[in-house]
């Protein structure tokens, strides 16, 4: 697959540096490009900073030369996780005067796969309509809710609730979290 990865200066940052562990460059090609403020939260809540496997390939956020900011270059899926509720709502609106929300823009044109990771509480009235019209558009809605159903004992397998999901939805293995069973009868 050809997966865009996109990370936002919302809290969460354990989100996507858990996801990036599991997508292999070796396996899949992998893209990354972060939001402008982005970086100060990876400061925050990463003190070692983020692991990026040397093969992902990393954008500049002004660039607009990347291959997934058209069309024409069709990727598989794209991922923004963690997605701040101002990002969510550019690009519920449209709005592209920058690469991740070009690309996001693009995935919803092109009918491609959009998971939004939303980590924002509570929602007022304008977040519940950029949500409606997402959902409308095609995006899958993935907000950050971890699971606790597999009893997670530390910060990391909480956080691998949630991605577990987003690997759920980009189809693709995971070994994160156990399947739900049915009850016996």
């Amino acid at each position: 697959m050809r997966i865009v990865v996109a990370i936002t200066g919302a809290t969460g940052i354990i989100y996507a540096q858990r996801l990036l562990d599991q997508l292999s460059p070796k396996a899949h090609e992998i893209h990354l490009v972060l939001s402008r403020y982005a970086h100060q939260v990876i400061a925050e809540e990463l003190p070692g900073g983020l692991r990026v496997d040397p093969d992902v390939v990393t954008h500049n956020l002004k660039s607009m030369n990347a291959p997934f900011a058209s069309g024409s270059n069709a990727f598989d899926a794209m991922v923004v996780i963690p997605c701040t509720m101002g990002t969510l709502g550019r690009i519920a609106h449209g709005l592209s005067d920058d690469l991740l929300l070009r690309a996001a823009d693009v995935m919803l044109k092109e009918r491609r796969k959009l998971i939004l990771v939303p980590r924002e509480t509570p929602l007022n009235l304008v977040h519940i309509k950029n949500l409606e019209l997402l959902a409308l558009a095609g995006a899958i809605l993935l907000p950050a809710n971890p699971s606790f159903y597999s009893l997670p004992k530390t910060i990391e397998e909480v956080a691998d609730t949630v991605v577990a999901r987003v690997l759920d939805h980009l189809g693709l293995p995971q070994q994160l979290m156990p399947r739900w069973q049915e009850e016996p009868e």
